[in-house]
């Protein structure tokens, strides 16, 4: 059972995530079920390191636990943010890098490479915290800060898949 807490928190991650679903943007659920899905982002790796179960299976669920977590966060937001132009171009480039990286790492190790890099968790702490910064940092300069640091972390990722130096 031990080996198995890292993915059902995973799990846990993406029922909850279907969850902010049924909750006002900003209310107290809203809040509360999203902190609890960005706690166990960042636990749930951790426990699977000390408990020795990391697996290629958990690292790919984790994956599509921020994908689902990711698109339906976007769902709740975007129609209540008035997004500049500029951040979605941005966010386009950034967007073709990740799946010129995918498509790369796909061609290069026909598989499926999703590389948990330092600054891959940067940016995804960055983007989880987004929404929380709102109320305090203006969109132009939390979104400039988030785009700059995804460029850079989409551009080494697509490195270390070209070099094969999938440094985590």
């Amino acid at each position: 059972m031990i080996k198995n807490v890292a993915n059902i928190l995973t799990g846990f991650r993406i029922l909850g995530s279907i969850f902010v679903l049924f909750f006002p943007v900003f209310s107290e659920a809203f809040y509360s079920i999203y902190l609890l899905c960005g706690f166990s982002d960042m636990i749930d790796g951790t426990i699977a390191r000390k408990t020795n179960s990391a697996s290629e299976f958990g690292a790919k669920l984790d994956t599509v636990a921020d994908i689902v977590f990711v698109a339906i966060s976007m769902i709740k937001l975007l129609p209540i943010i008035h997004i500049p132009e500029w951040v979605w171009i941005w966010g386009s480039v950034i967007a073709i890098i990740k799946i010129g990286n995918i498509i790369w790492g796909y061609i290069s190790k026909k598989q499926f490479v999703s590389l948990h890099t330092i600054m891959n968790k940067v940016t995804g702490l960055l983007l989880f915290l987004f929404p929380l910064s709102l109320s305090f940092v203006e969109l132009k300069y939390s979104s400039f800060v988030v785009c700059s640091i995804a460029t850079f972390s989409a551009i080494q990722e697509g490195v270390y898949i070209v070099t094969g130096c999938e440094r985590k």
